[in-house]
């Protein structure tokens, strides 16, 4: 079907029905301190798809609901998320970092997916608006902020094989702080060759939950064993650095950014183009290609592998204070965060808090 014209998007968003909660929870909250993911705000955005299309956005208070034992995506894992922040900036105003780019991805989700594509017009202007009404829960202190999550999932209950004919697609936001115990201190990293991530031809590229239920084991034991996160390998050699679960990774040898190029089994984050963007604009060369994993050890052992960083959008930068492979350990800059990673991190939470100019104009006002 035909995407709606620009009057049809407005039409439908003027017809968004909204309902009020009856009694906000905002001072059960310590936005201070609001850990990741625990709490909610008052509101979240509702979209069903039936009879072949998406249907006028609704906005109603966050809770529970119903859902049936034989809902498709219960049995089949057939539903995609994304993650985005919104800040509160000195100026009092409230910005969205990159939320285009972020609707972009999850049509590039839904489409490995297999669900219907949706109107990111249509969305930005909803998604606004629920942020509105529910401004008082993004947190004012700096590097906290309101995380966005976006989720559709097919909403069938039928026990056959086969993609949905219906959909629901809903947006929920949290006030958070750091996204790792660590906060801002190097995280360390270990590898394993027993478990993938992800196989060409796969759904790696996807944020679609069956990325990430098989890592938790491995991620499990790597936590018990003393690690942060594990860094995946690629899946046929077992060589080639991929991702950590959560991050991008960006290593910083002899003067020049490396970070493995996207081949279809990493997730191309948004935090990612965002540094690489800004490097470009220093004038320090970027490079993406594949990089195994002995090409860092050996830099290090040469002394030319000058910092480890990791990206995304719950941590925006994470140094990488160790990483371990094959029982061999190499720290990077002496397990403190490298002045590149800090000028990243400076950089891209200054724009996104309206402290610095934004050149790329990645920030939405609401």
């Amino acid at each position: 079907m035909s995407e709606p014209s620009v009057s049809e998007q407005e039409q439908l968003v003027d017809d968004l029905h909204i309902q009020r909660c009856e009694q906000s929870r905002i001072n059960e909250v310590n936005l201070d301190d609001p850990g990741f993911g625990d709490h909610f705000s008052d509101h979240m955005l509702s979209i069903k798809y039936e009879h072949g299309d998406w249907q006028v956005p609704e906005i109603i208070p966050f809770g529970d609901f119903s859902i049936s034992p034989a809902n498709a995506t219960l049995h089949y894992g057939q539903t995609v998320f994304e993650g985005m922040k919104a800040f509160h900036g000195e100026d009092g105003s409230i910005r969205i970092f990159r939320m285009q780019d972020h609707l972009e991805r999850l049509n590039r989700s839904c489409k490995r997916m297999c669900i219907p594509k949706l109107d990111t017009g249509i969305l930005q202007e909803a998604l606004k608006t629920l942020i509105k009404m529910d401004r008082n829960w993004v947190p004012t202190q700096h590097g906290n902020s309101l995380y966005i999550r976006p989720l559709a999932f097919a909403a069938d209950a039928n026990l056959g094989v086969a993609p949905a004919k219906t959909y629901q697609l809903l947006i929920m936001t949290s006030p958070v702080g750091a996204y790792y115990d660590e906060g801002f201190d190097p995280v360390s990293l270990t590898t394993t060759k027993e478990y993938i991530r992800s196989a060409k031809g796969g759904s790696g590229f996807a944020k679609t939950a069956c990325n990430y239920g098989p890592t938790l084991l491995p991620a499990k034991k790597a936590h018990e064993d003393g690690y942060t996160q594990v860094i995946w390998l690629d899946a046929k050699e077992r060589r080639y650095i991929e991702e950590v679960g959560t991050m991008n990774l960006f290593f910083k040898i002899d003067g020049q950014l490396y970070t493995p190029s996207l081949n279809g089994t990493i997730l191309g984050g948004i935090t990612r183009d965002s540094v690489i963007k800004l490097a470009q604009r220093a004038e320090v060369p970027v490079y993406e290609q594949p990089l195994a994993i002995d090409q860092v050890f050996d830099a290090a052992r040469e002394g030319t592998l000058e910092e480890a960083f990791g990206s995304g959008t719950a941590a925006v930068i994470s140094p990488i204070g160790s990483i371990t492979h094959d029982g061999d350990k190499i720290m990077t800059n002496k397990d403190q965060i490298g002045p590149f990673a800090q000028q990243m991190f400076d950089t891209i939470t200054a724009i996104q808090y309206g402290k610095q100019d934004d050149p790329y104009n990645w920030t939405t006002t609401v």
